[in-house]
Parts: structure tokens; C-alpha cells; sequence
């Protein structure tokens, strides 16, 4: 056999352990992030990526991933299957090693996988040391072999259950209830990830089964995700409900020092900019050295191109690398051969060495680019001056806000009625929608912890205003000055300053119509743009007034939904045609008195607040574009599509 074909031959000799597996249910958060729902799905990762990885190294063309009844979960791809030899060494077979050893895999011989995303080796063994049931089924050498585990212990020996034709490997699993604090899939994340990872791969099928529920032409919710453009199309995506600037995106693709780079880049007429990372197919929430190789290129070649065509000339001020970034969108993904991530979950590269290839790479492409599209070009420097020129209107409105808040004291809204208590951690404030529910709250609250700001009608929509213009939104500079936080320029990135933030759960309290859902939307929106920390660390929640109140006689109860609602006149009643059962439907706050708005909207032992978190920054970018932009064909079709979650009143 040549050296050559050797190399390419995957074995269960290529398997490297390096250390024992006990570590991992003991301290989970330290392989898989945390425990919560994002931990749950990031199981379904490290599966996948295992799958991804055997498509990069030209050996898998489909992966199918279904969500079963009972929210166990089984990836299936059809790759060369796990090695299922004898280890040479350890006397195991090489799917035992990979399944119950921590750092086990064919990951870290580099003549198996040239670029991979599961790097650590942690991924399928990982799965299986946080799952109460795993089963493995491979495919390989005209047979099929399986091993079933719990708690990532063996249960059963590698066995050879049958003949086959086929290649590829199956992986079964369960998470253990004694480690996740829920165990319930959420379709539509696991759909956003496998979209990307289908943009992310061209020509790789990529299919999504819900078991759970019903599909419309086939027995279960099925979606089936397949790109031939790749990032061309990922960025069209992430645009559609923005106005472009550019008909078609920059698309950029290189090699230096065997680094693959691949960006796609475009820009549109918002005030935000939209920047995905991917090393090796893994989602860079943090950036890394590619994405400021990438800035840096950016920065460097438009400002050269507009110094060289005297196009910032009629400036009065410097353009600063922030202006760079106003309504662009792009797409960086690059493989790397031996990444440096910080931290098991990959969320930044580290690796320094690829800062200047892709600078190269992206500047390279971008030069010839601007020589050979000068209307294009300057299209794009005069969305930079505006930028840069509202940027300055901007910190000049700000300077304003918070001078005032000074020379008039504390600064604190006049509408506002603070709590005693000045632990933020303690704290929460509730913007409440109206004046007349405002009251109600002030009356029904507990003043030690409970601070109350009411908001007057419909804020401004910031998706649509430049920056100084929200400064001049008496509304939104009440809540800038009520939370203590303000938006400040270090070293030219706009940085929000939550050093002084007074409260750590800021609770979005509005009527349960149609009209509530805009304000609640409008309000999420200012968060999402301005003050995103916020969100990312857990301080935004929506507070969930009931629609109903069921009452007979003395005896009531308060319903969330409709089968709640039913439920309760059932309990109620004494028969089908009970006259004494009186049903109230609340469409606004003002409908209830401070006491029932305490005791079902803002007391922490019996009220419902849920949570804003963001599973995927990209995507709702893409949503607030869609419901709160100019662009109204996406908006309708997104309605459309989810009319079935919509808050209609009767």
C-alpha cells in the first residue's frame, strides 16, 4: 500500500485516547456550556458536527436528524460509519473507545480529518456520558454493528446484527433528566442551526423530522434543507427583508497556509450590521481573529479607496472603523486546520496566524473589486458618510441627554416610581404600557423591589431611525435614564455602559391584544438594537397577564389560554348549561384592579414571566428586519405563515 493510500485509510488505529470520561457528568457546563435548554441542544451539535466533519473530509452527502416522540433524538448520516476494528492498543473495539472515552476520536490524527469541528474529541462521548439511553448503529464493511449505553457506560458488547450495502453511522439518544433542567427540543432551533449548516456546506442535504407533530403532505413535520450557493444565498437570506444597496453580495474565497477563506458580504440601507462567524463549520458567537482580520480589511480598503477618490473630503470629522459597519451583512467562514478556541464551546478563535491570512484574502478581493465597480463603490462610501455623519449627530445627542441628566439631578424620569430598594440584583422595574395601567401597578406593587415606569403609547420604531433621533423619544430616554445604563464610543465601537444599571429584571408589562403585541415588539426591538447586552445576560423578561377570569359565585380562577379557559368552566360548573358561570375576557391591564394584577401579573410566588433570551442572534436580526423594516412582501409572507400564533382579539 502507497503512503498515499494509507493516509486516507480511516481505521481503528487513527483512533488517539487520551484520558477517562468521569469528569463530565460531574461538572456538564464545562463540556457542553450549560445545563439548560441551550446545553440540550448543543447535544445535537456535537452529533451533527461529527457528521458535518466526515462531509468536509469528502465521504457524506446526507445527514437526517429526527426529534422523536419522546424528545430523544437520532442523526443519522451516511458517511464511512465509525471505525468498529479492535484498537491495537487499548483491546477495545474502536466504537467502544469513541463513545465512553473523552478525547477519543480520529479528530486528532491529521491524516484523517484535514479541518474538523469536533477538535476536542469530546463530542459523541460527551453525548453519551449526559444521556440515560445512547444507541450506536454503523454501518461499515458490509454489516451493521451496534453498542447501547447509559450514563455513558456499556450495556451491551459491539455487536453484528446483520448484512448491509450502505455506510454510515446512526446515534440514538436521550438526555438524562438528572442533568438537564428540561428535556424538550425546540423545533425551530434546531431548524435555524441545520439552515446554517446547510448554507454553511453546498450540496450537502441536510433533513429535519419532527415526530411530534404532524406534517402536512407527510406523516411528520418535515423540512428538507439543501443550498447550491452557499454563502452567496446565506447573506441574500439574512437580507431578504432589508433594502439593498448591492444587487448581488462580494463574494470572497482563498487559501494561504493551507487556511481556507470564504466570506460573503453585502449591504443594505438599515442602521444595524449582521456578522456570522464559522471555523470549521462552528458558529463563532464571539468572533475571533478572523472576524478582526476581516474588519481590518474592510476598514483599511474603503478608507483607502475614499481617501484615494477624496470622497471624505467635505467630512469635518474622522471616520472611525464603526462607520464601516452601518447596514453591512456578511458571512465569514473559514477551515482551519488546528483552530485555537477559547473555551469548549468554541465561541472565539484564537488562533493569531489567521487575523492577517483572511485581511489578505478579503483585501485582495475587495481592491480589484472597487477598481472594477466604482458606482458600486461609491454607493457603498456614501452609506459610510451617513453613517459616520449620524454617528456624530448621535454622540452629540447623547452628550446632550446626559449632561441635562446631570445639571437636573438624578436624572430620574418624573414618571417613574422607584422602589426602596437600591440592590440591583433585588430590583426589577416593569414598563408598563399607559398611565392608567401605570396606576393600577404603582398601587398593586411591592414598593421594596418593584419600580414602576408607565410608557406612553407606541415608541418610536428604531429600526427605522437613525440613531439621534431616539435621543430626541422622550419614551425611550426615560428608560435609558430609569435603568441607569448609557451607550458610550471606546476606541471607535459603540459600547453599552451597564456599570450603573439599576435593576436586573427590567419585566415589558402590556395589554394581551393585538395592540399590546406591537408595543411589546416595538419596545423588544430598542432592546435587540441598543441595549443587547441586556438581553444576552438574562434582564429582559414579558410579563404574562391572564386573558380570562372563570367565576361562580365566590369560587374563580384566572386562564392563560383558551384551553385553560374551558378547563375552568368545567371545574366550575355543575353542568353542560350552568347560567352562574361568568367568564371575563381581560383586553387590557386597566381591566383589573391592583390586587388581581398583583396576584397574576407581578407577584414572583404566582405570576409568569418568561424570559427573552436569543438562540440565534442571526436569525432574529433577520425577524425585527421583517416585522419592524420598510420591506413588506417578507413581512406579510412571515404572517402568513404564522398566522396561527397570532394574538387575535374576539
Amino acid at each position: 500500500m502507497s503512503e498515499k493510500e494509507n493516509k486516507s485509510n480511516y481505521g481503528a488505529d487513527n483512533i488517539t485516547a487520551l484520558e477517562g470520561l468521569e469528569a463530565v457528568r460531574k461538572r456538564p457546563s464545562m463540556y457542553i456550556g450549560s445545563t439548560d435548554v441551550g446545553g440540550l441542544h448543543h447535544l445535537v451539535w456535537e452529533v451533527i458536527d461529527n457528521s458535518i466533519d466526515e462531509h468536509l473530509a469528502g465521504h457524506c452527502s446526507e445527514i437526517t436528524t429526527v426529534i422523536h416522540k419522546d424528545n430523544s433524538i437520532s442523526i443519522t448520516d451516511n458517511g464511512r460509519g465509525i471505525p468498529t476494528g479492535m484498537h491495537t492498543k487499548l483491546k477495545k473495539s474502536a466504537l467502544e473507545i469513541v463513545m465512553t472515552v473523552l478525547h477519543a476520536g480520529g479528530k486528532f490524527d491529521k491524516d484523517t480529518y484535514k479541518v474538523s469541528g469536533g477538535l476536542h474529541g469530546v463530542g459523541v462521548s460527551c453525548v453519551n456520558a449526559l444521556s440515560i439511553m445512547l444507541k450506536a448503529e454503523v454501518h461499515r464493511n458490509g454489516e451493521i454493528f451496534t453498542q447501547e449505553y447509559s450514563k455513558g457506560k456499556p450495556q451491551t458488547e459491539v455487536a453484528v446484527i446483520g448484512k448491509t450495502d450502505k455506510t454510515g453511522t446512526t446515534i440514538h439518544f436521550k438526555p438524562d433528566a438528572e442533568i438537564f433542567e428540561t428535556l424538550v427540543y425546540n423545533y425551530d432551533t434546531l431548524a435555524t442551526r441545520i439552515k446554517e449548516l446547510s448554507f454553511l456546506n453546498k450540496g450537502l442535504k441536510l433533513v429535519l423530522i419532527d415526530e411530534r407533530e404532524k406534517g402536512e403532505e407527510t406523516e411528520f413535520r418535515t423540512e428538507i434543507f439543501y443550498s447550491e450557493g452557499g454563502l452567496l444565498e446565506f447573506v441574500t437570506y439574512l437580507d431578504e427583508a432589508k433594502t439593498k444597496l448591492l444587487e448581488t453580495p462580494i463574494y470572497i474565497v482563498g487559501k494561504e497556509d493551507d487556511v481556507e477563506v470564504e466570506v460573503a458580504m453585502t449591504y443594505n440601507t438599515s442602521y444595524s450590521e449582521n456578522v456570522l462567524s464559522f471555523v470549521n463549520n462552528i458558529k463563532t458567537r464571539e468572533g475571533g481573529t478572523h472576524v478582526n482580520g476581516f474588519r481590518r480589511a474592510i476598514t483599511r480598503l474603503f478608507k483607502n479607496y475614499g481617501d484615494k477618490s477624496n470622497l471624505f473630503s467635505k467630512l469635518k470629522f474622522t471616520i472611525s472603523g464603526e462607520d464601516f459597519k452601518e447596514g453591512l451583512t456578511a458571512v465569514v467562514s473559514v477551515k482551519v486546520p488546528e483552530p485555537q478556541f477559547k473555551g469548549q464551546t468554541k465561541g472565539e478563535l484564537g488562533n493569531s496566524e489567521v487575523n492577517g491570512i483572511v485581511s489578505r484574502q478579503v483585501g485582495d478581493v475587495l481592491t480589484y473589486f472597487l477598481e472594477e465597480n466604482p458606482k458600486i463603490a461609491k454607493r457603498i462610501i456614501d452609506k459610510v458618510i451617513l453613517a459616520a455623519t449620524a454617528r456624530h449627530a448621535a454622540r452629540k445627542a447623547r452628550d446632550m441627554v446626559q449632561r441635562k441628566n446631570i445639571l437636573t439631578g438624578s436624572g430620574l424620569p418624573g414618571k417613574l416610581s422607584d422602589c426602596t430598594s437600591k440592590d440591583p440584583v433585588k430590583s426589577e422595574i416593569f414598563l408598563v404600557e399607559g398611565d392608567s395601567a401605570g396606576g393600577t401597578a404603582k398601587q398593586g406593587r411591592d414598593r421594596m423591589f418593584q419600580a414602576i415606569l408607565p410608557l406612553r403609547g407606541k415608541i418610536l420604531n428604531v429600526e427605522k431611525a437613525m440613531e439621534h433621533r431616539i435621543y430626541e423619544n422622550e419614551e425611550i430616554k426615560n428608560m435609558f435614564t430609569a435603568l441607569g445604563v448609557n451607550i458610550e464610543e471606546r476606541d471607535g465601537e459603540r459600547i453599552l455602559n451597564m456599570e450603573k444599571l439599576r435593576y436586573h429584571k427590567t419585566v415589558i408589562m402590556c395589554d394581551a391584544d393585538i395592540d399590546g403585541s406591537h408595543i411589546v415588539t416595538l419596545i423588544l426591538t430598542f432592546f435587540f438594537r441598543y441595549l443587547r447586552p441586556m438581553i444576552e445576560q438574562g434582564y429582559i423578561y414579558i410579563a404574562a397577564p391572564p386573558l380570562y377570569q372563570v367565576k361562580k359565585g365566590k369560587r374563580f380562577q384566572y386562564c392563560w389560554n383558551e384551553e385553560e379557559r374551558l378547563a375552568a368552566i368545567e371545574a366550575l360548573s355543575s353542568g353542560e348549561n350552568d347560567s352562574g358561570v361568568k367568564v371575563q375576557r381581560y383586553k387590557g391591564l386597566g381591566e383589573m384592579n391592583a390586587e388581581q394584577l398583583w396576584e397574576t401579573t407581578m407577584d414572583p410566588d404566582s405570576r409568569i414571566l418568561r424570559r427573552v433570551d436569543i438562540d440565534d442572534a442571526a436569525d432574529a436580526d433577520r425577524v425585527f428586519s421583517m416585522l419592524m423594516g420598510d420591506e413588506v412582501p417578507p413581512r406579510r409572507a412571515f404572517i402568513e405563515n404564522n398566522a396561527k400564533y397570532a394574538n387575535v382579539d374576539a
